[in-house]
């Protein structure tokens, strides 16, 4: 099929995904319903697990236009699978944002302006029956449109997003709301504020279906049936069945019971965290609402039928949002917690009309969500109060539903989580695919030798199909879960809560961790330090406080006491912490205007803030009069809050608009980043020493607020200032000084990040704050150590025709120096200089918009820059999630922890993303910490390495117990012998299961060490381990089968055989009976083999259960110890002294009491070989020179590479080892190209310039600069 039919989905999102059309062919549909009904349907499991070959056994390819069936593959590294069949409704109009009062009767063609249209056809085309959406509305919609033509579109359904077949890009589409209009301020203010009819309601719900996040719990039934067909779970019931057809009912039995109990608890699990989300996302699911009609009438509805355009009137009393919705009048104060983890209400003001009579000279942006957030009420959110006019209510347009919206996404990204890459998993499934070619051997092998010597047909598929049960062990699901509930356990102990435990044996691989600062590294509250006034362009002393009388006046409080966001809740003052510090400081107070007030006024009556009585001057008065004017005087000083411009992340800065009562001219106060502010201001009122005072503030570790103050003309009236650009505000402004906050490190801080870089795992800081303050809280808490240099990249973007260029600086005059050197990577030049190779330790700190800009410009040095970043400043919510992607994206494993605010995307996208808030925003991270602070770190990954140590001894172990197992068969096998059942029911629930389930209750170490366990089962260490015990179970069973042939009274064994009377010590047993063995078990070579490989079992759990570095010893392990002495004891007890009951049972013979001492000495010579190749050879020599790679810090190289490049251990190493061999994670491949490239770091004087068309690989090229 042409390539051009291969259609993208979701182009340059997270969910892109290929997209392939198939049409059902009727002769592959009845060829594959016979291969099902010849392979007892197992073809149809085959089927249902692999979609590709699903859809390619039933259909033919088609274009993906006329499509009956769509295949789609995910574009990442997982490369998945997914089907989804394509349906077919009718509608009376083609688009959803159609007006079918306006519309013409014809039918829309493929060619005409009606993108989500299908020619008209018949009711069943190509093969589909039509569907009409919702059944009864829209047949009744297009009876009342009867002159329009019916039109048919396409569409299909997919992780809850509807895709429309678009002629006009001639691909499916997701239609997400409002903004698919790309409609300006202006437009929405005129054109979509009116409301809609009931008739437009109804017919865009065609399209948007209703408003409900529908997280639909399934049935018990449902999530049995889905449990139960996975792969695992058939293998299982097909070995049970194979052995109740071999009589070996127990074991049988006892798989059974343990699935059973796996399936209950895996159901419970799955049914609760359903149950959770649905009860979340229901707070919201129908309540009613009041929306606004074209002919201004006011009509409630329930909000499952709100569409987009529907404009919402948002109560007085406040309601939780059941939409994503923009403000078009009156205002409103939000908490967002559920979104964004912060519990600070925030100030929701109504979107700018650019437009009216005088302002046409403003910019009309296109509305999104994203840049106007300030404006958008989210679903989810719950609005507090609202503050309206008079006869004009609060209403919102209806900009996204249902599954589109803030929190619809947040849901589905929930419900379709990315599958969990993690090389342990995929490494199993290869390890299993091993087991399955050595039991293939065993297949053939047993069919080979049962035909030859002509035995049963029934037999040979027993005992052949048999050899496949005993290599690829049934309970090896159930054996690796175990750790993992029980690090869940520990966890939970320790106030880690953990909704994804899987993620747990990923967390031991983390040897990086991104901290948020403010609430994570540091307290969650600011304190006020002290301020420092500017007057005539000089500053002033620091001053410990502005609660001062002779400040009472000043312009400097009036900022500080009217330029924030804060709001009285019940009566109690609430709003950011800083805002709340801030004006506490002033000592001021803060009324708002009530309801009643409100509506006695044409505009929305002012918040007013006054100083206190006390705070006024008073001045010396001559008489009882002069006192009481003065006090009269006194109590109407008071500023009026006239409109506020919210405090915006990207312009990081916040304004209002006041007026002094009595004045007629306004004043507009602003604070903000210093940098920021300053820019603002007349370069004569900013003081010359500006820089370095705020540097000094900032080294110290002190949050800095500037202030700056502005004048207004008269002409500016109160209606013009509501409509008013900011831009137009915030100019020519006078600096008025700097607000100096105290953010305290947590107590735990410095403690654990020591801990961490003890442990060789590296810590990052990503923050919203100031990049200087960042800089400072690194240095205070141990990140970054005192003698390393930081460098600051500061980026700026093409402009003008130049382009893009990073400036490098200094954060610390470094000591040889006393100026600030600069180095600059431009874009343009072509010289290259080749310098010494620098040997300092240095780090990298940026902020998000250097981030954003380097990222876009010189992705080539993004990666060198992570790889030795500790400081990223102001980063935005998803450039946060950009950097974790693009730490990952050098191979490190990547821990997050953060509060919860702003932190959703990046807990997410980590490999363990642990929040300290327990609010509804942790859902979305693995973990949560009851502990407000970092303590939770190290501990999670002390879990993980012990669960991983775990997960890795049980693999070992139970691929052991296959293989120890599959020798003794197999060499039994040549004899035409088995294992009796009860003695595989012995070995199989008496010694794996219960040495399974006590092995893996190994707590964690105690400490954290600098060495991390191997990511996957392929790996050097594990395969020498695995390998070397294998070949010594085979050579000592194999000893034993031939030697015990070679002894003098060996004969074949009958029930009349007595070798116990040739020996000295002769023991009675179950040697009389007279019953003959059909399935030849009793004999010398299954006595001997049992005994050889019922010990091996448990040298091989004692070898493999290993403690120190990652787990704390087997020894402390009392489980454990208690049940493999136990079993010692018993197998020594029934082999030195036979009980003949036990023999009975069993199944095994008496041997002579000389060859029970060989046997012991056997097992006594497997031991000592067994401990010293797994602790002597591999442990120590083997570990530490040939699988030395796999440790952190091979070649050299630290995980943390700003600790620098140890070149002397480099060659060492690359000298004992494969020199030619590169380290296998990509961090360590660059650092150790830039180990040795001079021209990194950079220095002064060079310029590293992007070239516009990459040359050798390269997007960038160093130069020397004048």
């Amino acid at each position: 099929m042409e390539k051009e039919d291969l259609k993208i989905l979701n182009k340059g999102e997270e969910e892109e995904m290929e997209l392939q059309g198939y049409r059902l062919c009727h002769w592959r549909l009845v060829l594959v319903g016979l291969g099902v009904l010849c392979t007892g349907g197992f073809l149809l499991l085959l089927l249902y697990w692999m979609p590709e070959w699903c859809v390619k056994s039933t259909c033919t390819r088609t274009t993906a236009r006329d499509a009956e069936v769509v295949l789609m593959r995910s574009v990442d590294e997982f490369k998945r699978w997914f089907l989804a069949r394509v349906r077919v409704m009718l509608a009376p109009g083609s688009k959803p944002f159609h007006s079918l009062e306006t519309q013409t009767t014809s039918p829309c063609s493929p060619s005409s302006s009606c993108p989500f249209s299908s020619p008209a056809s018949p009711p069943i085309a190509n093969g589909h029956a039509t569907h009409p959406s919702e059944g009864s509305p829209t047949q009744e919609l297009i009876r009342r449109y009867a002159d329009y033509q019916p039109t048919q579109i396409r569409y299909f359904t997919f992780h809850s997003s509807k895709y429309y077949w678009n002629d006009e890009v001639q691909n499916f589409k997701v239609l997400n709301g409002l903004e698919d209009l790309q409609i300006s301020c202006s437009t929405l203010h005129s054109e979509h504020s009116t409301g809609l009819t009931r008739n437009q309601q109804e017919y865009r719900r065609l399209f948007f279906g209703f408003n409900e996040i529908a997280v639909k719990v399934p049935s018990v039934f449902k999530l049995l049936i889905k449990e139960v067909l996975n792969p695992f779970y058939i293998f299982q019931l097909f070995s049970v069945i194979l052995w109740s057809a071999d009589e070996y009912y127990y074991y049988a039995a006892a798989i059974v019971f343990m699935s059973v109990i796996s399936t209950a608890t895996s159901l419970y699990t799955i049914k609760k965290q359903y149950v959770m989300l649905h009860d979340m996302v229901a707070a919201h699911s129908i309540v009613r609402v009041s929306v606004c009609r074209v002919n201004n009438e006011i009509d409630e509805i329930l909000s499952t039928d709100l569409v987009p355009g529907d404009v919402m009137v948002i109560p007085s009393n406040g309601t939780i949002m059941p939409c994503d919705a923009v403000l078009i009048s009156g205002t409103c104060i939000v908490n967002e917690s559920m979104l964004t983890g912060e519990s600070v209400p925030v100030t929701k003001t109504n979107l700018p009309n650019p437009v009216p009579d005088d302002m046409r000279g403003e910019t009309d942006s296109i509305y999104n969500t994203e840049d106007h957030k300030r404006h958008t009420l989210f679903c989810g959110t719950n609005v507090i109060q609202t503050r309206f006019y008079t006869g004009e209510l609060v209403k919102a347009v209806v900009v996204r539903t249902g599954f589109s919206t803030a929190k619809g996404q947040l849901v589905r990204s929930i419900l379709y989580p990315k599958p969990t890459d993690f090389k342990l998993y995929r490494d199993a499934y290869l390890f299993l695919l091993c087991l399955v070619a050595v039991a293939g051997i065993g297949f053939v092998y047993s069919i080979v030798l049962s035909v030859m010597n002509e035995v049963s047909a029934k037999t040979i598929i027993i005992e052949s199909l048999d050899i496949i049960t005993i290599t690829v062990p049934p309970a090896l699901p159930a054996a690796m879960t175990a750790g993992i509930v029980y690090a869940q356990r520990r966890l939970k102990h320790i106030g880690i809560f953990c909704i994804s435990p899987q993620r747990i044996n990923i967390c031991g691989q983390i040897n990086l961790v991104c901290f948020d600062k403010t609430g994570t590294l540091t307290e969650d509250g600011l304190d006020l330090w002290g301020v420092q006034r500017v007057d005539n362009g000089c500053f002033h002393l620091s001053e410990e406080n502005a609660y001062k009388e002779n400040l009472v006046k000043s312009q400097f409080v009036a900022c500080m006491a009217t330029c924030h966001s804060l709001t009285k809740i019940e009566g109690q003052l609430s709003g950011d912490p800083l805002d709340l510090k801030m004006f506490e400081a002033t000592g001021w107070i803060l009324e708002e205007a009530t309801e009643e007030e409100t509506s006695l006024h044409n505009r929305i009556m002012p918040t007013v803030v006054r100083p206190p009585k006390q705070l006024l001057p008073q001045e010396s008065v001559a008489s009882q009069e002069q006192d009481m004017e003065l006090y009269e005087l006194s109590s109407v000083y008071e500023i009026g809050i006239v409109r506020q411009f919210p405090f915006s992340s990207a312009l990081q800065r916040m304004t209002v608009v006041a007026r002094l009562l009595g004045e007629k001219r306004m004043d507009a106060y602003t604070k903000g980043a210093p940098e920021v502010v300053a820019g603002l201001c007349k370069k004569d009122t900013v003081p010359e020493n500006f820089p370095e005072v705020l540097e000094g503030y900032t080294k110290q570790g002190f949050r800095v607020i500037a202030l700056a103050h502005r004048r207004l003309e008269s002409k500016l009236t109160w209606h013009k200032v509501q409509n008013i650009n900011r831009d137009h505000i915030e100019a020519n402004m006078e600096f008025l000084g700097l607000i100096i906050m105290q953010n305290k490190l947590k107590v735990e801080t410095p403690a654990v990040l020591r801990d961490l870089r003890q442990a060789n795992i590296r810590t990052v800081m990503v923050t919203g704050d100031n990049m200087l303050t960042a800089i400072s809280v690194a240095r205070d808490c141990g990140m970054i150590p005192a003698q390393d240099t930081v460098i600051i990249a500061d980026a700026l973007p093409p402009h003008d025709g130049q382009a893009a260029k990073i400036t490098w600086r200094y954060a610390d005059k470094p000591s040889q120096t006393s100026l600030l050197e600069e180095v600059n990577i431009s874009l343009e030049g072509v010289s290259h200089v080749d310098e010494p190779k620098a040997q300092e330790l240095y780090h990298f700190a940026m902020n998000g918009k250097s981030f954003g800009v380097i990222a876009e410009h010189f992705p080539d040095m993004l990666q060198k820059l992570v790889l030795h970043g500790t400081v990223f400043a102001r980063m935005a919510p998803d450039q946060k999630t950009e950097l974790i992607e693009a730490l990952q994206g050098v191979d490190y494993f990547v821990g997050m922890c953060g509060d919860g605010a702003n932190d959703c995307g990046a807990l997410k996208r980590a490999h363990g993303g642990i929040s300290l808030s327990e609010l509804e925003a942790s859902v979305a991270s693995p973990f949560t910490s009851r502990t407000p602070n970092i303590s939770c770190v190290p501990s999670l990954i002390r879990e993980g390495r012990a669960a991983l140590i775990t997960s890795f001894c049980v693999f070992k172990f139970m691929a052991l117990y296959s293989i120890i197992q599959y020798i003794s068969v197999t060499l039994l096998y040549s004899i035409f012998s088995n294992l009796g059942d009860f003695q595989f029911l012995f070995i199989d629930i008496f010694i794996i299961l219960l040495i399974v389930f006590t092995m893996s209750l190994n707590p964690a170490w105690k400490e954290l060490v600098s060495r991390r366990p191997p990511s996957g089962l392929i790996s050097g260490s594990l395969l020498f381990s695995v390998l070397t015990q294998v070949l010594i179970c085979l050579a000592f069973q194999t000893i034993t089968f031939l030697w015990v042939q070679q002894q003098p009274w060996y004969t074949t064994w009958t029930p009349f055989t007595d070798a116990c009377n040739l020996s000295s010590h002769m023991n009675t047993s179950d040697h009389n009976s007279t019953e003959l063995d059909d399935h030849n078990i009793q004999n010398f070579e299954n006595t001997s083999l049992f005994y050889v490989s019922a010990f091996q079992y448990l040298i091989v759990a004692i070898v493999f259960s290993k403690g120190k570095p990652f787990r704390q010893p087997s020894y402390k392990n009392w489980p454990f110890v208690l049940s493999a002495l136990s079993l010692y004891i018993f197998l020594l007890f029934i082999m030195f002294h036979p009980v003949e009951n036990i023999d009975s049972f069993l199944e095994i013979v008496c041997v002579p009491f000389e060859w029970r001492v060989k046997l012991f000495l056997i097992i006594v010579v497997n031991a000592a070989v067994s401990v010293v190749v797994e602790t002597f050879i591999l442990d120590i020599v083997l570990w530490k020179l040939l699988f030395s790679r796999e440790k952190q810090g091979s070649f050299g190289i630290s995980p943390a590479p700003q600790r620098g490049i140890d070149l002397r251990a480099h060659k060492c190493l690359s000298w004992m080892c494969c020199p030619r061999k590169m380290p296998k994670a990509r961090y360590m491949h660059l650092a150790q190209e830039l180990s040795v490239d001079p021209d990194w770091p950079p220095k002064p004087t060079t310029t590293t310039e992007a070239r516009p068309h990459p040359q050798n690989g390269s997007t960038y090229q160093i130069m020397i600069s004048s």
